[in-house]
């Protein structure tokens, strides 16, 4: 390509985007003349969507059930576990409608083995520690009885937490991540982001209070 083509090319340039920049305001004052004549169309909303009046049915092992949400249906030994509202029917539960393990245990409407092969256990150590460093929070009331009841000393003592008391920093976002009380809590124990108000239950003013 020469000189005079790439000056024709650019010269020809101009005269387009000059032309089309005419263009553009003749179409916008058109329209602005025009639209003096539309009316709006109001758009018809979408219908809400209908909930299904049954609970969905799986063909091979029958209706869902809310609690069976931790079971993996494409297990080949699905079939043969025990349904979650079979084995949780009758059950107390919490503020969250989770069963309460312990008000069920104190109402004898379970009764665990003390051990597999059948003999006894020492009794359950019956303490209550008080954590006191929960900022704005109620301070914790860590009640020993509710846990070795169903634990050994050794599940917790001494890893992952110290026996001597308030010497294992213990943070929110600790637990959450699995560390600490979140060993368990979260995990097989009750939710903890759900249920504050069951370990933050001592209010400050009276964290020295004797444990009931």
């Amino acid at each position: 390509m020469n000189v005079r083509t790439c000056g024709f090319m650019t010269a020809s340039s101009k005269r387009m985007r000059h032309l089309g920049i005419a263009a553009v305001l003749v179409f916008g004052l058109g329209m602005q003349h025009a639209g003096a004549g539309l009316k709006p169309v109001p758009i018809p909303a979408e219908p809400p969507a209908q909930a299904p009046a049954v609970r969905p049915v799986d063909e091979a092992h029958g209706p869902r059930d809310d609690r069976d949400e931790f079971y993996d249906r494409d297990n080949p030994g699905f079939a043969r576990l025990q349904r979650a509202h079979e084995a949780l029917d009758g059950l107390p539960v919490d503020q969250d409608g989770k069963p309460d393990w312990m008000k069920a245990l104190r109402a004898q409407a379970i009764v665990p083995r003390q051990r597999i092969d059948g003999s006894p256990r020492p009794p359950p150590l019956d303490l209550d520690v008080i954590m006191r460093n929960t900022k704005q929070m109620p301070n914790v009331r860590f009640p020993h009885r509710a846990h070795t009841e169903w634990l050994e000393c050794s599940n917790c003592h001494p890893a992952p937490f110290a026996e001597k008391a308030g010497s294992t920093a213990i943070r929110m976002e600790d637990i959450f991540r699995g560390r600490f009380c979140g060993m368990c809590h979260d995990r097989v124990a009750f939710v903890t982001h759900r249920n504050c108000y069951r370990c933050h239950s001592v209010p400050q003013a009276t964290a020295g209070a004797t444990a009931p």
